[in-house]
């Protein structure tokens, strides 16, 4: 006999999940918040919120504590916070000179992290693995720390296929086709989900989310090191374009006179504004990394014409392509972060002039530049917000889980 289905039942329990998606939402993005906020940000009723929090309670995710009296009539609403060290992310960065991890709780705290320099020789998959292993077994101790453990997320400065983690393109890394999430994944042995994604878009998710572009819906995140990405929201969300690809502004071509690109191409943007750029037009060696880098802005800082003329062209060529991008994207407001949240106070003043040239005047007047919030992390933090988005998406899926796993901690 085949069993009746109860679509009452489904509807009711479809709902239920939507619900505790949405005060999960709230509490991960706000912090502790009061069952009357709840109500306020949500919609739902002041006993429907009473119902949903007890199951967060019941399974660790949430938690709850009398409200401060605030000297005004009525009963002071208890507040629930996020319990950040009861749902935790692995979250993973790999950029050209440097790998990064760090452990981020529920509610976007930050428990531990850890930044690396990276050799530019050191960079095969097998050594790369390794390293984002032993750095990961730092931030998960103590133990209980990777019991907790609820996703990974890893950002990459490349071309990356989302629905595998396959890597098809890092030219600064000399990576073609490496299937990074497949070995990744195996060498973590954490049975949880693992997401590889641009770590340009990662920075713009993470500066939508928590940094300079929270309350933002259009947004142009521009990164850079050795070379050049980008993350561009759309309406509040990422566009990633068909197969995750979307977003490699680095490679526009932007000078057809211009130098051969690491990723083959002639002129793209990245070719002209990267470090490699501004190293060779301030006459330091393009091999420095960072500390040539920052050596460039100290000489600058104590005023070197040189070192100015070397930004101020550099900053030119970004609002070149800065100027493409307002006319297609309308943004409200422009990130600059990585190399070049380092490098705005020096060519601030040299893109906004190019824009005022360039720029279709329309969307010019509407578009803010600022630097990033969040500095050199934005990426790595954006990869833990991509490894919470499962559990926010649907926290009925891991309430029973969780709320397993206390027992057997307490017992």
């Amino acid at each position: 006999m085949t069993a009746r289905r109860d679509p009452v039942g489904q509807r009711s329990e479809t709902v239920r999940r939507a619900n505790l998606s949405a005060i999960v939402r709230e509490l991960h993005a706000r912090g502790p918040l009061s069952r009357s906020e709840l109500v306020a940000r949500t919609g739902l009723t002041r006993s429907a919120i009473r119902g949903l929090i007890g199951e967060l309670t019941a399974s660790g995710l949430a938690g709850e504590e009398p409200a401060i009296p605030l000297g005004i009539p009525g009963r002071p609403s208890p507040l629930v916070r996020p319990e950040p060290e009861r749902a935790v992310v692995l979250a993973l960065e790999i950029a050209v000179d440097s790998l990064a991890a760090a452990l981020v709780g529920l509610g976007g705290s930050i428990l531990t992290t850890t930044r690396v320099d990276r050799p530019r020789d050191h960079r095969t998959l097998d050594a790369v693995v390794d390293d984002l292993v032993g750095l990961a077994d730092r931030v998960l101790v103590p133990t209980r720390r990777r019991e907790a453990v609820i996703g990974v997320g890893v950002g990459v400065a490349g071309v990356v296929r989302r629905t595998d983690g396959l890597v098809r393109m890092a030219p600064n890394l000399g990576w073609i086709d490496i299937p990074l999430g497949e070995r990744l994944a195996a060498a973590l042995g954490l049975a949880v989900p693992l997401e590889v994604t641009n770590e340009a878009d990662l920075g713009a998710l993470a500066e939508l989310r928590r940094g300079a572009a929270r309350g933002v819906d259009h947004v142009i995140y521009l990164s850079g090191e050795v070379g050049v990405g980008g993350g561009i929201i759309v309406d509040g969300r990422p566009l990633t374009s068909v197969a995750g690809y979307g977003g490699e502004i680095g490679h526009i071509p932007i000078n057809p006179a211009g130098a051969r690109c690491a990723c083959g191409s002639i002129g793209c943007w990245e070719t002209e504004v990267g470090a490699t750029a501004l190293l060779r037009r301030a006459g330091r060696s393009t091999d420095g990394g960072r500390g040539a880098v920052d050596a460039v802005l100290h000489a600058a800082s104590a005023g070197d014409p040189l070192a100015l003329a070397a930004l101020e062209e550099t900053g030119r060529w970004v609002g070149v392509g800065l100027a493409g991008l307002v006319n297609v994207f309308n943004p409200r407001l422009v990130v600059f972060g990585g190399l070049f949240e380092h490098l705005y106070p020096y060519i601030e003043q040299p893109v906004r002039a190019v824009l005022d040239e360039r720029a279709l005047r329309a969307p010019a007047e509407l578009v803010d530049l600022v630097p990033s919030a969040l500095g050199d992390d934005a990426p790595l933090l954006g990869a833990a917000e991509l490894a919470f988005e499962p559990l926010l998406a649907d926290p009925a899926r891991w309430l029973r889980p969780r709320a397993a796993l206390l027992e057997r901690a307490s017992a």
